[in-house]
């Protein structure tokens, strides 16, 4: 394990102050990078995620897809956990702390924004990141693949019936732009850059040697995208600090819960740790793209619901090398 990889907890923590001190400092560049985007996605982080995501999808072999349909349990814990229980522990927790726990120190209606944007969470599980925790937890490239893209494909018809049910509202506009440009980015481009790799290479030992030779631009891509992020974000954490934190606290408690559900039954099920670490890791962490634009264009740019989409986006990082960490200390329990 080299430097970058020993110390990437140290490196994400100086992203995160670089990124509120030079976005305090810096404010114009910020949000002039921040325009940079399309469809709610920013094009300058969709490099970067792109820069993890691709060393990953060289390891993709379309011979060993075929198989995977012979090993269905694990797919089936990443379904029901993502679409039968995540939704509605997020919507639980969210009610608990901040309608009642934190009611105090929360008004009403800003209270109920911050449920619906949790909730939003609740009910989009990653689509990029994970990749980027598969591989640092040594996943099964191939069945990482086949489980986030079910999960794309049961997103495409069951966002907006959640949403409007766990919302109370009769119209949840599904930002379709957002939702299939974030899949093509984030999972047809890299995969089919990858492919093109394979084809061209030809050999597993040359692949093995480039993708170790990218590593190190794979964890600069993640520390240049959590330096954007909190920079992008650097006057909010500062204006709203107690917000953020109460936020944050049931935010927290889901993904650590999620991640011991799907991780606990995976190891019930019996299921290899290759298969078992990527798993929880979707669950555990967000599609916040999509969160992030549809709280704004149902509640507005400004609202108390799209500050908490933001809060999940602040956290997910730092939270999930957490979990990476934790994954790969109890590897053997697996074996």
């Amino acid at each position: 394990m080299g430097i970058f990889e020993r110390f990437l907890s140290v490196w994400v923590g100086l992203g995160m102050l670089i990124g509120i001190g030079f976005g305090t400092l810096f404010p114009e560049l910020f949000s002039t990078l921040a325009e940079i985007q399309y469809a709610q996605i920013n094009l300058i982080i969709a490099v970067l995620i792109w820069l993890m995501i691709y060393p990953m999808m060289m390891q993709v072999d379309f011979t060993s897809i075929r198989n995977i349909h012979q090993r269905p349990k694990g797919l089936i814990i990443t379904v029901v956990v993502n679409w039968l229980i995540k939704p509605f522990t997020m919507a639980l927790l969210a009610m608990l702390f901040i309608r009642y726990l934190f009611g105090p120190w929360i008004s009403p209606e800003l209270g109920d924004q911050y449920i619906a944007g949790m909730i939003l969470l609740g009910i989009a599980p990653c689509t990029a990141m994970v990749f980027v925790w598969s591989q640092l937890t040594k996943g099964d490239a191939n069945y990482t693949l086949v489980q986030v893209s079910i999960n794309d494909l049961i997103m495409v018809v069951a966002f907006a019936p959640l949403a409007a049910f766990l919302l109370g509202v009769t119209d949840v506009f599904v930002p379709w732009d957002t939702l299939l440009l974030s899949v093509s980015l984030f999972v047809v481009v890299p995969l089919a850059a990858g492919v093109l790799t394979r084809h061209l290479i030809h050999n597993q030992v040359k692949l093995d040697k480039l993708s170790a030779a990218l590593k190190p631009l794979s964890i600069i891509g993640l520390v240049g995208t959590v330096i954007l992020l909190f920079g992008f974000q650097a006057q909010t954490i500062l204006d709203n600090p107690v917000d953020i934190f109460l936020i944050a606290v049931p935010l927290l408690i889901q993904t650590y819960l999620i991640f011991a559900v799907t991780y606990w039954w995976m190891k019930k099920w019996k299921q290899p740790h290759c298969i078992a670490a990527p798993g929880a890791m979707i669950g555990a962490s967000n599609f916040f793209e999509l969160a992030v634009a549809v709280a704004i264009s149902l509640f507005g740019t400004y609202s108390g619901a799209a500050l908490a989409t933001i809060v999940g986006v602040l956290v997910e990082v730092p939270v999930m090398l957490t979990l990476v960490a934790y994954a790969n200390r109890t590897r053997q329990q697996f074996a």
